[in-house]
């Protein structure tokens, strides 16, 4: 989730490619801690009267930092983590897929309740809240948190005492983690997550968590963990607080626009005036909403974006991001692939042509790390590999049409 607004916050994407946020699963195991270096026992100890002047309880410093040792992995991951140069439609492929849309009508069966009540008490869209929830942590797979995730406490830590920049922003977001302990919400072992503090259903920072999460299943406690509950409600109050979400409006829709046209924000029924249509041929809904024009690529599809659309920009300030999120909430509800497609674009593989470039890949010793369908940074580091070692260019960790049909060659 979004973090704080803050000038000394990271930047999103940069926390996004260290966890799930942008729907990559990590695939490196946790590193062992190393023994703490110099220098850490003496910041903790003056971290130690910050934390009792914010509240923190002698008990819960002595449960959570009173043998810590940093996580100093984290490090290396801030400095090295993986880069992959994709396409727009590459990006919304890899996040819109098969896998994603199926087990999204899979969780919006087995929560139809709750998405219902989240609609009536926040006007949320279902589909916009079960995109968030596939993107950020596959929608709750238990296998996410046990394999791809750390205990956040030693990060923190080793983020607070001597992160190269930002330290007042990590020494905040430590002592949030702290507060979270101290009232009884959850308890270190419990808060496992990104190298950078991000957990639970919606990927969740500290500061998000105390100051947005709610206890939406009335059960004592806010926790982005177990039960979707907390975490999908409190999402959903996260897109109207700080999002500005408008109860009852779509995210806008993909258009066909006459060349020339400006991007302003006007009304649909003054776009229509303007000759702009939606792609499927539909008339706009409420023709007294504003939306403004979009067109991410020349030659590619159009859009009309609402205020809905900026508020799920919110949550991740990336246009692509926000994009994918929408498109993969419509496609779970029913909706159809854009019409007008993006230059040079492939169509998404589908779960069962996933599954076998994974299978493929791993038999030619470049190992995806499981064969799910799922796409992460396993299985992108595996392709990057294998276009290499062939020559194919751009080596650009895509899995698409063209890997599949060499991999079949191969064989």
């Amino acid at each position: 989730m979004k973090q704080p607004d803050s000038p000394n916050a990271p930047t999103r994407r940069a926390l996004l490619r260290s966890g799930l946020g942008a729907g990559i699963l990590l695939a490196h195991p946790v590193a062992a801690f190393a023994t703490a270096p110099p220098g850490f026992d003496r910041w903790r100890e003056g971290f130690r009267a910050r934390a009792h002047a914010k509240g923190i309880s002698e008990a819960t410093w002595n449960r959570v930092m009173g043998h810590i040792e940093p996580d100093m992995t984290v490090f290396k991951e801030m400095q090295q983590q993986p880069e992959f140069n994709e396409e727009i439609w590459q990006y919304i492929n890899r996040r819109v897929s098969d896998w994603r849309i199926i087990h999204g009508k899979e969780a919006l069966r087995k929560n139809e309740a709750l998405f219902a009540r989240i609609e009536h008490d926040f006007g949320v869209e279902r589909g916009t809240l079960l995109a968030l929830w596939g993107v950020e942590s596959a929608y709750g797979d238990p296998l996410v948190q046990q394999n791809h995730m750390r205990p956040v406490f030693p990060s923190l830590a080793a983020l607070a005492w001597n992160a190269p920049r930002r330290r007042a922003y990590w020494d905040a977001e430590l002592i949030n983690a702290l507060k979270i302990v101290d009232r009884g919400w959850s308890t270190p072992q419990e808060m496992r997550g990104s190298w950078a503090g991000a957990m639970g259903h919606t990927q969740w920072m500290p500061e998000v968590w105390l100051n947005v999460g709610m206890d939406y299943d009335g059960d004592g406690r806010v926790s982005p963990f177990g039960k979707p509950d907390d975490a999908l409600g409190s999402t959903a109050r996260f897109l109207v607080n700080r999002g500005r979400y408008h109860r009852g409006e779509h995210w806008g829709y993909e258009v066909r626009a006459p060349d020339g046209t400006s991007g302003r924000s006007r009304t649909y029924a003054a776009w229509s005036s303007a000759g702009v249509t939606r792609a499927d041929g539909q008339p706009f809904v409420q023709p007294g909403a504003s939306a403004q024009l979009w067109v991410p690529v020349p030659g590619g599809p159009a859009f009309l974006l609402g205020p809905n659309f900026y508020a799920v920009r919110s949550y991740n300030p990336s246009m692509n991001y926000a994009l994918a999120i929408c498109h993969l909430g419509d496609r779970v509800l029913g909706g159809r692939p854009f019409i007008q497609p993006f230059p040079g674009s492939e169509r998404a593989l589908t779960l069962a042509e996933v599954q076998e470039m994974q299978t493929r890949l791993t038999k030619a010793g470049f190992d995806t790390g499981g064969t799910d369908g799922r796409v992460g940074n396993d299985t992108m580091a595996a392709i990057r590999d294998y276009q290499t070692k062939m020559g194919l260019v751009p080596a650009d960790g895509y899995g698409g049409l063209n890997v599949l049909a060499r991999l079949r060659q191969g064989s």
